[in-house]
């Protein structure tokens, strides 16, 4: 299983504010996370083990596991414009989830 995340918004977090320039062209960038925990559980059809229907925990809510209309345009419009890192990396990584499910 793989935990894949994303560089967004990099001039408000990452550069103190604005105050010092995020330079694109060195692009990928490397980053951590500091006391970060991950709840998953790995994913079967037609839904994952750990999926219940008793909507107690977050990830047995519907919006967990659907993207709103919003959503997907946000998804479409990032990889469109992220197509460069495709170029760079031709290995993409397996998705567990399909957003458009």
């Amino acid at each position: 299983m793989y935990l894949v995340s994303s560089i967004r918004n990099s001039d408000e977090w990452a550069t103190r504010g604005g105050l010092e320039k995020t330079y694109w062209r060195l692009a990928p960038f490397v980053s951590s996370y500091k006391d970060f925990t991950v709840e998953a559980c790995q994913w079967e059809e037609p839904y994952p083990p750990c999926v219940s229907t008793t909507t107690q925990n977050w990830r047995d809510q519907y919006d967990a596991w659907h993207l709103s209309n919003d959503q997907k345009i946000d998804h479409v419009g990032f990889s469109e414009t992220s197509s460069f890192m495709m170029q760079r990396f031709s290995t993409l990584h397996n998705s567990s989830l399909s957003p458009w499910d």
